[in-house]
Order: C-alpha cells, then structure tokens, then sequence
C-alpha cells in the first residue's frame, strides 16, 4: 500500500489544534504528545490511521498504545529489509490488529520487547493449537533450543549462551500471544491461568534440555530427574509474573551408581534453576524457588521419592502438606514423576488427622497477615485482608479436611476445588458462586496490574493513570479508576464475609431441618470439620448449633445469621467449645429479649468482641452467664472506658439512697462491682488495658464496694439497735489494695478502726463497731448472682487472735508497746481512705512514725526481715509446685520484689519523701530515681512485677478461679498464653519469656535484698 507523507513545513497550526481536541474526546490523556504519535502513525499507515485510531481508543491506555505502536511500525520496517510488511497487515487484518491494540494499551513491558523483536508481532497471527495440551508446548520449546522432542530425555543441540536466549525469546513470543488471546479473545481467568502454568512447564522442560547439554548428554543418562511444580504453577493457575515453585525427584537410571545419580542429579537441578533465573542480554524468565523442598533452603536440592516420602512421613509440617495439594509433575521424568506423586499423596490426605492440625494452620494464618508491611495492608490484593489468600485458604482447608475420605474434591487449581466442594455440599451453592466470581475479579486484577510492567507485585496502585489504565483493562469506561476500586472494594469485603461463612454455613445447613436448605453434609463431615478447626467435642458442638437454629422462629432465624461468624470468631480463640456452650447459655436466658439479639446481629463489633470473649476467658463467662445483661455494652467503645472512683463512689451513694432496705443497698454495691468487673475484664482481655490500668481499676471498684458496703452496714446495724450508731468507723486498706494495685485474685485485706461518739459507752461502741465490720465481711461474701468477695482483717493487730475492730486509741496503745517490724512492714501499703474522713486522717497520722521509722532500720531489724522472708518462703510454698512457676513466692515473682522494695522503704523512707507511698512501683521508681537501686536493677524489677502480675490476672481470667502458679494442664496454659498475647500453641515461649524475666529479677533480689 502507498504510504501519506506530510509536507515538509508540517501541518497547519489549527489543524494541530483540532487533532488535539479529536484525541482528547476519544480519550487520549495527553493531546500535544498524542498528536504527534499519530502524525508518526499516519507516515506508516496513511488513511488507515484513522481506523486504527478508533481500536487505540478503546485500549486500555490509548496513550501508551499509540506511542508503541508509532514506535513498533518503524523497527519492524527496518527489520523487514525495505518492505512495510506490519503496516500492511494491520490494514488487511482485524484480527491482528485487535490483538496488538489490546496489549500495546495494557502492557507497556511488552510494547518495548516488541520494538526490540519486531518480528514477534507475527506471533499474533497463530491460529495453531499451541494451548491445546502441555504436549504442544513441550514440543515448541524443545524445537526452539534444537533439541529433539521425541527422546524421553531431550537434549538442546544449540551453543548454551545461544540456547539460554533462545529460551527467553520463546518465552516472550509465547507470552505476547498469550496476552493477545487473553486481552482480545475473550478467555476466562481459568484458560489464562492454565496456558501460564503450561508455557512455565514448557520452559522448565527447555531449561531441562539445556541443563544436560551443559552437563553431557552421556553423563546426563545416569539419572533421571523429575521436576514436580508447586504452588500456583503446580495448580495451573499462574500469574503472568510469579516465582515458579518446584522440588525435584530423582532415581539411578539402570546400572548407575547411587551416588554419581546424586551428584548428576544435583547438577542438573541446579542448572535448571540457573537458567530461568539467571539474567542475560534477553533479561530474565522467572525465579525458580525451590524452598517448598523437604528441610527449605537448608536441604538437599533433591532426593530420591523414597527419601522425599520419608521426610514428609517423620518431619514435615502442616503448611508442608497445604503446599504439596498442588503438586504436579511438569518437566524431566514423568514416569517418575508419577512414582512421586502416587507415594505422596496419602500422606497430604491424612493431613487432617495430625495431632497440631489446627495450631499449625492458625499459626499459618497469622504468619500470612504478620508479614504484610503496615503501610501497604490496605492496598495488598493478595495478602490482605479480603484478598487472594484468603480464598486459597479456606479452600485448601476444606480439601484438607475432606478430601481425605472424598476423592472429588481432591483437585489442583482453587476454583477447580471450589466448584468440587460446591457440588458436593461443603460450601452452600449461592456462597461458592459468589466466592467463584469474587476470586475470578481479584485475580483478573492482579494479572491486569502485573501485564503492564511484567512486574511481581499484588499492590493495588494510587497513582490515577495507573488505575484509569487498570479500570479500562477491566471494561470499565465510565470514571474507570473509581469503578474498579469500587468493584475491589466491594469484591474484597465479600471475601472478607464469605471467608467467615464458608466453614459454617453448611454445618447450619446440616444440624438445622430447614425446608429449602442446599446440600447437606453428613454428620460425620460436618464432625470433621468442626474438629479439623479446632472444637475438641464436635459432637457436643453439633449439638449445641441444632439447638440454637432449631425451629422456624424469628430467634432461630436471627441466630443462623449470627452463628457462621461467631463459629469463625471461637475457632480463632484458645476454646472454642467454651465459646460455644457459653453462647448457647446465654443465648437460652436472653433468647427472648429482642434486644439481645439485635445487639448482635446490628453491631458487628459487638458480637465479635462477645465471640472473643467466651472462646477466651471462663472468669468473663462466669460474669457474663451470671448476668447476660452486661453484653450490652460490647460494641460501643465508650462503654468499656473506665469509670473513675468519684463517679463509681456518686453512683452507688445515689443507688443506696432510693433504697430503703440496707440489704437492697448492699445489692445495688455488689452489682455495681459485678458489671465493673465485666467492664474491667473484657476491655483486659480484648487487649485495651495494660496491667497498672487494669490493677487501678480494680482497685476502685473494690473500694467503692467497700464504701458503700459500710454504708449500708451502718445503716443496718443503727436499724438493729432502732438507735444511731454510737462510734465512727473507717476502714483501712491494706496489701495490693492499699496499694492501688490489686489483681483479679486478690482478697480485700483490711483492718477496721473506729472512733466513739462523744458520751457513748467504750463497750458499746466496740460492740457496734464490731457488728458493722461483720456485717461488712458478711454482706459482701454473700454467693449469688454477683461475685462476692472476700474481705480478710488478717493483717490486724495480734492477726485473727485479736479484736476484729479497734479504737484508734487501741491503736496507738499497741503499736506503742508491742509493734515488731512485721507489722510496720505491712503497714507499708496501708491507706485509710474507706469511711469516716476524720477517723481515716487520724489513723493515718498515727502509723506515720511506725511505717517510717526515724533512723530507718537497725542491723537487727533487718536481720529479722530476711529470716521472715526465708520462713515465708520454705513455709508457704505449696507441696509439689515448681518453685520457678509460682508467680507469687516463686524466684523472681511478686513476693521477691514487694520485700526488696520495702526492706528499701524501712530503711531508707526517712530520707527519701518519695519512697513514703503504699504503692509498690511507685516506691521502686523513687528507689532507683534516689540511687538505691541501679536503673538496670530497677528496670529489672518493674518488669518482673508486671510480668508475674499479668500472669496471674491471665491465669485467673483463662480458668475462672484464682491460682498463683502457671498451669501445668496444657490446655489451660494455651488459655493464658492466648490472653497474654501469644498464640495458643506457643505456650512454651510464654512461659519462658516469664522464667527469663523472673531469673534477672531473681538475681537483682540477690544483690539488694539478701546482702
């Protein structure tokens, strides 16, 4: 054909301004440098321009498909030697033409490999079958590097440096018509994927040819080597940029010596590797990882399948077995390839039945999220939240759990084992069509992001060109880069659904007798399924889902909405069947309360976090199931805020008030610290308290409580005696409560004083004031709905042989005579601050000079701290518990570092002011603050006290009863290393993180208390 030429003045000035008008309405971003482009077009082609401007025009990136496109014409008429053979073809052929506009637009990597191969256009004519079968591939490959493709062990006949490159141009010349069949004929995800997966086992089996030309083909024969595809390549289901994950297999060919095979076979292994990794003048191909094989990078790179079978059946993990589901052969010795898989594959089946099934998939899980960078979590397609992965896991899950006894869904690619799954009841029909396509989008928009620079990267971009090109790839037209963030978005969240669901929904399906209802699984699948995520009784577990969507009620109903994300949310906790049973018995007392339900199914959060919270702690159950009420405020963030003591104190003061009887006041006191105790516990356990919060917030509580309890205690005894009370009482705290330091497990140590009236009776103010504590003590360790709690005055004067109550003058009467330094020591942490405000005043002033003696200690008070400290110790340590694990008396727990900080405050808190306070860290930062301690010690120390303290508040809220030792059941110490951070199967870092820490404090307690 005749091409136009332009004048050599160039075109008019208003016929530049009106071609820039013309490409900017057909979508061109950039008019100057568009019309340029063209005027290069129009020197190639003439009129045909402007057809082809029309094609440009719907590309992806118009742009960019003009610009290479102006710059392939050129190249390609230099290469045809004078003649203008593209140019002519893109005239005479709209199928060519289609094909090159579509990846010019959407690839700017393959754009310039053209330029650079200006013949690889014709690559967009083929019509062959090369797509038909992995057998075609193999073929062209092997005619490409000249090898000869009927031998069972081909070997490439051109020099090796010539060979590697020929290896890469047939790569790309595939990979140019792939695209183009992608792009512009119409094929699904699954056939583009497939094709990618069969040109990287084609050229693996070049890349094997080319190894035994580098080794010779005599040595190469004495040893046959299977290369067996992981991953996304062994699953036929590749992106256009990925590494290829494979392993290698080898056998002594007849004769051959084991170990020349070996070394043979190695060498053959590695050059594969080389040769699609390594980069020359043609670039690279992809790298080959071979990490998946038995043992990782550390392992040899290949093994006989008796070796490969004895790994797998002594040391392999679970995520090993996860990867081996798509192993295939895909190049070298297919026969042994098969041996291969035929000798694997039971061992991948029986996956399920390991004993760490479960903590090894959780834990996999959690490696997946941990890894993802925080600053690209949102944009990650394929490891985020919502994304790729998550489809891949779930499915592989159930493959696992089921496939064992149902060979059907024992497939390769994951929609392949979608699809199985589905039609075999395992995931409901809507959700694995919805699933299907949510996956087919975020994977089509991963190959669109990768095909534009043939990079590896899952990132959705920010840049606008970049997503207008990528919503265009995609067919989105109209505001293309908010529409395909738009469908991400909408894509990633029914990810993010269907991901809780699909494990559940058919198990709701199966227990539940619905008219209407999909596949149902049998009661054994449904069984194993529970069990392979994590339910110890499936059976009770079965039980419990039957009773709960039993029926056709609105409940009913509302719960089999609910229940396939809770089931999702306890499996994620240390016990699930705790979770469960709470659930149901919570749900049996509030079922009725439309509230109840509403609450959950309405606030997302809310249900999660009640999820959490009965698969977590047994301590929040007990509050919970006692009164199911409190649920109401999971969800609102305000709700789990503490509340201060001025307002806990306004509160109770306020309740007691309207209550005539004193027994209803102690009730409204016990129930404020009831639901306190829910606020307090589920904020601890879902991670939004540290360890002082959660000591100052009980401490409050507690306080209050005993506030308010005093109140009524007076106002029952006044009632009793029908006359005012004749004295004044107070209340002291004492201990960790003294302190402002309490913990879940700790009583409320107190000491009672009182001061008579004016004019009364020494006896009978002693006789009121003693019916006022009792009635104190008996009130509040009441059993009932609420906790009750105990109050101990075992720290009194002459311990529980004395008076329960004493006058302030008794006081002072003792503590002038018979006070030993015990007794000072404990009066350390007392703070008189419950009851009369005068009283408490008083009291303190008194026990001033006897907690703070002037001169500190003399040499044989101190004498006589430490022999105390050794009888404790030898004393009260319980028969048969590890001494290292007592978190109270044990080395380096609490008792060590409360006695060296207060043999610190007797002796040295007549000189240091900050050292005269009752509560421990605050005396410890004085210590180190005025050089008593080193601040390494001192640092040593805090740690350790808040170490051992979160222990014990994590034991108590894991089991639901106090202990002060680590747990030696290993289901109970999952529990607490689970709501100490960790995850359930790493119990034993937790508690060697412990033991370190208590092993420094105990070293420090060597040095400053014992010498």
């Amino acid at each position: 054909m005749s091409t136009v030429r332009r004048a050599a003045s160039g075109p008019p000035l208003s016929r530049i301004s009106s071609t820039r008008a013309h490409l900017v309405r057909l979508g061109f971003q950039h008019g100057d440098e568009a019309a340029a482009d063209l005027d290069r077009l129009r020197d190639r082609v003439g009129d045909s321009a402007d057809d082809l401007l029309k094609r440009l025009a719907g590309s992806a990136d118009p742009d960019l498909a003009l610009r290479s496109l102006a710059d392939l014409l050129p190249a390609a008429d230099r290469r045809g030697g004078g003649g203008d053979p593209l140019a002519a073809a893109l005239c005479d052929d709209e199928r060519l033409a289609d094909r090159l506009v579509a990846v010019l637009g959407a690839s700017a990597a393959l754009g310039e490999w053209l330029v650079r191969h200006p013949d690889g256009w014709r690559e967009l004519r083929g019509t062959d079958p090369v797509w038909s079968g992995p057998h075609r591939l193999r073929a062209s490959v092997l005619t490409a590097v000249h090898a000869d493709a009927g031998s069972d062990a081909p070997v490439a006949a051109l020099p090796d440096a010539e060979a590697v490159d020929a290896l890469r141009v047939w790569y790309r010349r595939l990979l140019l018509r792939l695209a183009a069949d992608d792009l512009a004929g119409g094929w699904r995800l699954d056939e583009a994927a497939q094709a990618l997966a069969d040109l990287a086992g084609a050229t693996l089996e070049g890349a094997t040819a080319i190894g035994r030309a580098r080794i010779g083909a005599d040595l190469a024969v004495s040893c046959r080597l299977a290369v067996i595809a992981m991953g996304k390549t062994g699953g036929r289901e590749l992106n256009y940029v990925s590494d290829v994950d494979v392993v290698f297999a080898y056998a002594p060919a007849d004769a051959a010596d084991e170990q020349d095979a070996l070394r043979v076979a190695t060498r053959l292994a590695t050059h594969v590797v080389q040769v699609c990794s390594a980069h020359t003048a043609e670039g690279t191909i992809w790298p080959v990882d071979v990490a998946l094989r038995p043992e990782g990078k550390t392992g040899p790179l290949v093994r006989t399948v008796a070796s490969h079978l004895a790994y797998y059946q002594r040391w392999a993990k679970t995520w090993e077995f996860q990867a081996l589901l798509k192993a295939r052969p895909v190049a070298g010795d297919t026969a042994l390839g098969r041996d291969y898989l035929a000798a694997i594959c039971p061992l991948v089946w029986a996956a399920a039945r390991r004993e760490h099934f479960v903590p090894d998939v959780r834990a996999m899980r959690r490696r997946v999220v941990d890894h993802i960078p925080a600053e690209v979590v949102d944009r990650q397609l394929k490891l985020g939240p919502g994304g790729l992965r998550d489809v891949e896991f779930a499915v592989q899950l159930l493959q696992l759990v089921h496939g064992r006894d149902d060979p059907s869904v024992r497939q390769h690619s994951t929609l392949a084992a979608l699809e199985a799954l589905t039609a075999r009841g395992y995931v409901g029909r809507t959700d694995g069509a919805a699933l299907a396509e949510s996956y087919r989008f975020l994977r089509t928009l991963e190959h669109r992001i990768q095909l534009y620079a043939l990079h590896r990267t899952h990132l959705v971009p920010t840049d606008e060109s970049d997503l207008r090109r990528l919503g265009r790839a995609l067919g989105f037209f109209t505001d293309p880069g908010a529409s395909v963030l738009e469908h991400w978005r909408q894509h990633n969240h029914e990810v993010r659904r269907l991901h809780e669901k699909l494990f559940y929904r058919p198990l709701l399906d199966t227990v539940a007798a619905l008219p209407g209802s999909e596949l149902r699984m049998s009661a054994d699948a449904a069984r194993e399924r529970l069990a392979a995520l994590g339910y110890a009784d499936p059976r009770a577990a079965l039980a419990h889902l039957e009773t709960l969507t039993a029926g056709v009620s609105r409940t009913a109903a509302i719960q089999r909405q609910l229940l396939p994300a809770l089931l999702a949310w306890f499996a994620d906790g240390p016990d699930p069947d705790a979770g469960l049973l709470a659930f149901r018995t919570v749900s049996e007392s509030l079922g009725r309360s439309h509230w109840f339900l509403r609450h959950l199914r309405d606030g997302g959060e809310g249900a999660h976090q009640l999820a959490t919270l009965l698969a977590s702690s047994r301590y929040v159950t007990q509050l919970v199931t006692g009164a199911p009420d409190s649920i109401a405020m999971l969800g609102d963030p305000t709700e789990l805020v503490p509340r201060s003591r001025g307002a806990l104190t306004a509160e109770v003061a306020a309740a007691q008030r309207r209550q005539g009887d004193p027994r209803a006041a102690v009730g409204a006191v016990r129930a404020m610290r009831r639901r306190e105790l829910f606020r307090t516990a589920a904020a601890d356990v879902l991670g939004l308290l540290d360890v002082d919060d959660v000591a100052q917030r009980l401490s409050d509580i507690c306080l209050v409580t005993l506030g308010g309890a005093l109140r009524a205690a007076c106002r029952a005894v006044e009632a009793e005696r029908r006359s005012p009370l004749p004295t004044r009482v107070a209340i002291v705290a004492m201990g960790r409560l003294g302190g402002h330091e309490l913990s879940y497990a700790s009583d409320a140590d107190v000491m009672f004083v009182h001061v008579p009236v004016a004019g009364a009776g020494e006896q009978d103010a002693a006789r009121a004031a003693s019916a006022v504590a009792q009635e104190v003590g008996r009130s509040l360790a009441v059993p009932g709905a609420d906790p009750p709690l105990s109050v101990d005055a075992g720290l009194r004067p002459e311990g529980k042989d004395g008076p329960l109550v004493r006058t302030l003058a008794s006081y002072a009467a003792y503590y002038a005579r018979w006070s030993s330094v015990w007794e000072a020591q404990a009066l350390l942490r007392a703070d008189p601050v419950i009851g009369d405000p005068e009283v408490c005043a008083r009291f303190a002033a008194l026990i001033e000079p006897i907690r703070w003696p002037t001169g500190g200690l003399d040499e044989d008070d101190v004498l006589e701290v430490r022999r105390i400290k050794a009888r404790v110790d030898a004393e009260r340590m319980p028969r048969g518990v590890d001494p290292s694990l007592h978190l109270k008396l044990g080395r380096g727990g609490l008792s060590d570092v409360e006695w060296t900080v207060q043999l610190l405050q007797l002796r040295h808190a007549h000189e240091v002011p900050g050292l005269r306070t009752p509560a421990m860290m605050e005396a410890l930062r004085a210590a180190t603050e005025a050089g008593l301690l080193d601040p390494g010690d001192g640092a040593t120390l805090t740690s350790a006290w808040h170490s051992a303290s979160r222990v014990r508040n994590a034991v108590l809220l894991a089991r639901g009863r106090p202990g002060d030792a680590i747990p030696n059941d290993p289901r109970e110490r999952a529990r607490v290393a689970h709501l100490l951070g960790y995850p359930a199967e790493a119990a034993g870092r937790a508690v060697d993180d412990y033991l370190r820490t208590a092993r420094r404090a105990r070293a420090v307690v060597e040095r400053v208390f014992w010498t």
